[in-house]
């Protein structure tokens, strides 16, 4: 599997992965040509370093098997050390299941403590439980109760 940075030509594609989810269905707006909102977003993500979004290729072949976006949180707390937050993890609806996540999640682990991060965060959607056991047997804890504000 071959691990790159997401280009501006596979914004439409992530989209679509994010679109074809089931919470993804109620908030994305995938239509062709895509709202210029996205490409927008992605224009800020690829410009700052510590944002990360990333794809993932078969080696034999370009087609995107997924999609997640590191996060690297400069802070005081813990010495002024790193943190590293995973999200927007999407495998491709026709490959899960085939040990690519955990493909992910190793990579983003190696990676994160190749930036000195101390930890990586993530959150996951209380109606996912099978994706919180999943992360759960890849040894996260569930050690805080996260909280959000939606504005309107």
């Amino acid at each position: 599997m071959i691990f790159r940075r997401a280009t501006k030509n596979d914004v439409p594609f992530i989209i679509k992965m994010l679109a074809n989810d089931k919470l993804g269905k109620l908030r994305e707006n995938y239509q062709d040509p895509l709202p210029e909102s996205y490409y927008a977003a992605f224009e800020i993500i690829n410009s700052d370093p510590n944002q990360e979004l990333m794809v993932v290729e078969n080696e034999n072949n370009p087609e995107i098997l997924g999609t997640f976006q590191l996060t690297f949180i400069p802070y005081l707390s813990y010495q002024g050390k790193l943190r590293a937050q995973i999200e927007n993890v999407f495998v491709r609806e026709d490959l899960t299941g085939q040990g690519i996540g955990k493909k992910i999640f190793v990579w983003a682990i190696e990676r994160a403590k190749g930036r000195n991060a101390h930890l990586l965060q993530l959150t996951s959607d209380k109606k996912r439980p099978s994706a919180i056991k999943f992360y759960e047997d890849l040894g996260f804890i569930a050690s805080h109760e996260g909280m959000k504000l939606h504005f309107k």
